[in-house]
């Protein structure tokens, strides 16, 4: 049976609850140069369907010769994307990958067993006219029998993407499935994440096949069960509930869930996993730093650093 944290035998049930199960109000976080506001794990949630970290970032607007400077780190037991509406991030890896990631694109990185990467503000953006950074990362959490795959990395540029149009609403399928539609990127269980864009007024529905879903409201306001809700909210909704969004104003929305894993995650650093030990594991493998035979290695395009393993 999977775990889900809304599925409680103490739960109340019909017209004792609303349709919003959660309501998660985000955490800023001062990152020096930009401010993030994380709205996963949190207290009410440790995730939504596999989507266990979810993070906006900006909008911000870098100064000539400012951008974002996120030495070498590993991961172990997740998968990541990097979803941006303006600006781009040069993403460089420890499986050979090197590549801007841009607006509208996904670069799926799948840690497994262990990775490491970086992410920067490439040179030639630092000088531009103007170098704005606007998106939203996430971590989605590997099943159990998943955990130790080999890392690797896919790219699908923002064409390929699956893109629903009609009556205000544009839909940009980013992984797994949704509205009859399936993304190209291959994932390890059910899922669904998409960049929603509204005109005020339009209606979206949120089918119920998924078991656990939720919603991120990037700019603007939406009604959800007659309740209003602003920018930088997610709700997390009942499962099998029928739910409609309705912008009252022009907005974007992420819309993410899932599949639930089949229980809780440890989450320290940038690891996650089904049990204390590999993470235990991981940050000795970091601490060793034996980059040419031990579990990590360092991007080969960017090697000269890379973050400590923190004291706490």
């Amino acid at each position: 049976m999977s775990w889900n944290p809304a599925l409680d035998p103490h739960c109340p049930t019909g017209d004792e609850v609303d349709a919003i199960e959660t309501m998660i109000v985000p955490r800023a976080r001062d990152l020096g140069e930009f401010e993030v506001r994380r709205a996963l794990p949190s207290p009410k949630r440790q995730m939504v369907g596999p989507f266990i970290f979810f993070d906006q970032m900006g909008p911000v607007e870098f100064l000539t010769d400012q951008g974002i400077d996120v030495r070498p780190h590993p991961h172990i037991g997740l998968a990541t994307v990097t979803y941006l509406y303006q600006g781009a991030i040069r993403h460089r890896d420890s499986v050979g990958s090197n590549l801007e990631i841009e607006p509208g694109a996904v670069n799926w990185m799948i840690a497994g067993k262990g990775i490491t990467h970086s992410e920067r503000t490439s040179a030639e953006r630092r000088q531009a006219e103007r170098n704005p950074l606007y998106g939203i990362q996430t971590w989605v959490a590997l099943p159990e029998g998943d955990e130790d795959t080999d890392p690797g990395f896919e790219h699908q540029p923002k064409d390929s993407l699956p893109f629903l149009e009609g009556e205000g609403k544009q839909v940009r399928l980013i992984l797994g499935s949704l509205y009859g539609e399936r993304a190209p990127v291959k994932t390890f269980s059910e899922m669904f994440y998409a960049d929603a864009v509204l005109e005020a007024g339009a209606k979206l529905p949120l089918p119920p096949e998924h078991e656990d879903r939720g919603v991120y409201i990037s700019s603007g306001a939406v009604e959800i069960a007659g309740q209003r809700f602003e920018a930088g909210r997610m709700m997390v909704f009942r499962p099998g509930d029928e739910i409609t969004i309705t912008a009252l104003e022009s907005s974007r929305l992420m819309l993410l869930g899932g599949e639930t894993l089949n229980g809780p995650r440890y989450i320290w650093w940038n690891f996650v996993a089904s049990s204390q030990e590999k993470i235990d594991a991981a940050k000795e493998a970091w601490r060793a730093g034996d980059w040419e035979h031990g579990r990590f290695q360092l991007p080969p395009d960017d090697h000269d650093e890379h973050i400590p393993l923190p004291e706490k």
